[in-house]
C-alpha cells in the first residue's frame, strides 16, 4: 500500500482542468540527439509531446523528476518479439525503458505484416511494435521445404510480391537470417533481387550474416555488395566476433565497414551489451544435415552420420575449442532438468555422472550425441559464451552501433535464458556509462534512440521534441540497474520512475501499470 501510495504521488496528482494531459518537471532532458542534457519540463497533450522549455501552465497530472534523466523511450531495434500478441504486456522490456520493438529479424517474421497490424490495433499491447518482413519467411512459403536449391523463376516472382506486399504495408525493410534455415542456402544474387524491392519503398536491409567468426570478412563483403547492387541502407546485426581465435580484431572490422562508408554505403551495427550470444543448439550441426526435416533419417544413415560428427568436430577444431562446455542450455521443453547446464555438464549428467562443473568426464562424443537428441526431440534454445568483452566495447563505442537486445518476451521464470532480455539497456546504462566511464551518457541515449529511429525510419519517435510521440522513459543515471545475471535470468531492470508510451504510463516506479497504449509502427508513417 504504501508503495502504491508513492506512484501516486509521481505519476498521478489529483486531475485538475487544465492546459495539458500531463507534465513532467524538473526533470534532466536527453534529448535523443546526444547533445549535452538541460534542465527542462516537458509537457504531452494527446498522446505527444507539446511543449518542452519552463512551463508555467497547469496539467491533469503530473511527475516530478527531479533528480531524473528524462529521455525518448528507447527503441530495440533487433527482437523476435513476434509473441506479443500472446504477451502483450511485454514486461521485460518496458521495464528497462523500451517503448518500441521491431521484430521481424535474423530472417523470420509474420508473413502478412497487414494482418499483423491490425491484430494489434484490435488488441493493443503495452509498447509499440514495427517489423521487417524476413527473407525465411518468404522463401520458406514459397519453396515447399525444398532448399538447396535456387528460387524456380515463378518462385521467386512470387517472393517478390510478398516482400512488396509486407513493405506496402508498413514493413520497415528485408531482414535475412544466413546462418539459418532456408536462408543459409540463398544465393547472394536471390537476396540482391529481393532487398530491391525493399528500397523501392525505401526499407532496411537488416542482415544476420552468414559468419560473425572465421569468414565475418566475406559476411561483410557480401553485405556491402547487396546494399551496393540494391542501393538499400543495410545494418549489421548484432555485430560481433565469434570464438577466440577471432577476439581482437573488432578494429580491423570497424576499419572495414568504416571504408564502405566512405564509399558511399550507408552501413550501421546494432549490439547487445553482453559477451554471448544466444539462439537453438541447431547451429552446432550442419545445415545440409537439418535440411528439409530429414535429419533423423540422415543420421540413420551411418555414412551421412559420421559425416555430420566430422563435420562438427572439424568447427570446434577451427574455433579452436576442445569441447561444447561454451554452450549453456536454455530452455529444453523434453527435458527441462537440462536448462542451465552446459553441453558437457549435461551431456555427463544423462550420462549417470555429476551434472558439476568439476569433475567432467562426458566425452564430446557424448556430447555429439546429446545434440542429436535434443535436435531429434524438438530442439533447445542455448546461450553461447564464445564472444571477447574486449571487442564488445569497441563496437559499442563506434558512434554508428544501435542498443538491441536480440530478445523476445520473456515468460518469466520460464528456462534459463540469456539475460539480456530483461536487462540490456538498464546494463549499458549501468555497466558501461555510470560504472565504466566507456560512454557518455547522452550519446547512449542515442544509441538507443534517434540513432535507431532515423536508421530506421521510425517517424516522431526518438527524440524529446514538439510534434513527437510522448514515448519516454524517466530514471536514475544513480539506480538504473540490470539484475539478470546468465545464472539467475529472471529479474526485472530497476531504476526507472515512469516510462510512458504514447503519453500514457506503463511502468511507474519499477512496476508495470497494466496499461496497453501500444501501437504498430508503419514505415514513415507520423
Amino acid at each position: 500500500m504504501i508503495r502504491g501510495a508513492v506512484v501516486l504521488t509521481l505519476c498521478a496528482f489529483a486531475a485538475i482542468a487544465q492546459d495539458y494531459d500531463l507534465i513532467i518537471r524538473s526533470g534532466r532532458i536527453a534529448d535523443g540527439t546526444g547533445n549535452p542534457a538541460f534542465f527542462a519540463d516537458v509537457a504531452v497533450k494527446d498522446g505527444r509531446i507539446a511543449k518542452v522549455g519552463r512551463i508555467d501552465e497547469k496539467a491533469d497530472k503530473e511527475i516530478d523528476a527531479a533528480g531524473m534523466i528524462v529521455a525518448p523511450g528507447f527503441i530495440d531495434v533487433h527482437t523476435h518479439a513476434e509473441d506479443i500478441l500472446d504477451l502483450p504486456l511485454a514486461e521485460n522490456f518496458a521495464r528497462m525503458g523500451v517503448t518500441t520493438v521491431v521484430l521481424g529479424n535474423c530472417g523470420s517474421s509474420v508473413l502478412d505484416v497487414g494482418e499483423f497490424f491490425k491484430k494489434l490495433e484490435t488488441a493493443p499491447p503495452s509498447i509499440n511494435v514495427a517489423t521487417l518482413i524476413g527473407h525465411g519467411t518468404v522463401r520458406g512459403k514459397m519453396m515447399g521445404g525444398s532448399f538447396m536449391r535456387p528460387p524456380t523463376t515463378n518462385e521467386m516472382v512470387e517472393m517478390k510480391r510478398l516482400v512488396e506486399r509486407a513493405m506496402r504495408d508498413g514493413a520497415v525493410g528485408l531482414s535475412t537470417g544466413l546462418i539459418y534455415l532456408p536462408g543459409t542456402f540463398a544465393k547472394t544474387e536471390e537476396l540482391i533481387e529481393l532487398a530491391k524491392v525493399a528500397a523501392a519503398f525505401d526499407g532496411i536491409y537488416a542482415s544476420h550474416m552468414r559468419d560473425e567468426g572465421n569468414d565475418i570478412d566475406k559476411s561483410l563483403a557480401e553485405l556491402f555488395r547487396i546494399a551496393r547492387e540494391a542501393q538499400i541502407r543495410a545494418e549489421v546485426s548484432h555485430i560481433k566476433l565469434s570464438g577466440k581465435n577471432n577476439w581482437g580484431r573488432p578494429a580491423e572490422i570497424v576499419g572495414v565497414i568504416e571504408k564502405a562508408r566512405a564509399e558511399g554505403l550507408d552501413i550501421t551495427q546494432d549490439e547487445y551489451g553482453y559477451d554471448a550470444s544466444s539462439t537453438g543448439i541447431s547451429q552446432l550441426i550442419p545445415d545440409w544435415a537439418r535440411e528439409g526435416g530429414k535429419f533423423h533419417e540422415r543420421i540413420s544413415d551411418p555414412e551421412q552420420k559420421a559425416q555430420v560428427i566430422g563435420e562438427m568436430k572439424t568447427r570446434l577444431v577451427r574455433s579452436k575449442r576442445d569441447d561444447y562446455a561454451y554452450a549453456v542450455i536454455a530452455e529444453y521443453k523434453k527435458d527441462r532438468s537440462l536448462n542451465g547446464l552446459n553441453l558437457v555438464q549435461a551431456a555427463n549428467k544423462r550420462s549417470g555422472g555429476t551434472s558439476s562443473a568439476s569433475p567432467l568426464t562426458a566425452t564430446l562424443e557424448d556430447q555429439i550425441s546429446l545434440i542429436f537428441e535434443i535436435q531429434t526431440n524438438g530442439g533447445a534454445s542455448a546461450v553461447f559464451h564464445s564472444m571477447s568483452e574486449d571487442d564488445l566495447r569497441v563496437f559499442l563505442q563506434h558512434p554508428n552501433t544501435m542498443i538491441a537486445s536480440d530478445s523476445g518476451v520473456r515468460r518469466y521464470q520460464e528456462g534459463v535464458p540469456h539475460p539480456r532480455g530483461y536487462g540490456n539497456n538498464a546494463r549499458i546504462l549501468a555497466r558501461y556509462v555510470r560504472e565504466l566511464h566507456l560512454l557518455r551518457l547522452e550519446d547512449t541515449i542515442r544509441k538507443m534512440t534517434s540513432l535507431p529511429a532515423t536508421t530506421f525510419h521510425i517517424v516522431d519517435r526518438g527524440f524529446i521534441r514538439p510534434g513527437a510521440w510522448a514515448d519516454i522513459a524517466i530514471f536514475d543515471p544513480a539506480k538504473v540497474q540490470d539484475n539478470a545475471t546468465f545464472d539467475d535470468p529472471h529479474h526485472y531492470a530497476t531504476g526507472f520512475r515512469c516510462v510512458l508510451v504514447n503519453g500514457v504510463p506503463v511502468v511507474k516506479d519499477d512496476l508495470h501499470a497494466q496499461a496497453r497504449p501500444g501501437k504498430p509502427v508503419r514505415r514513415g508513417e507520423h
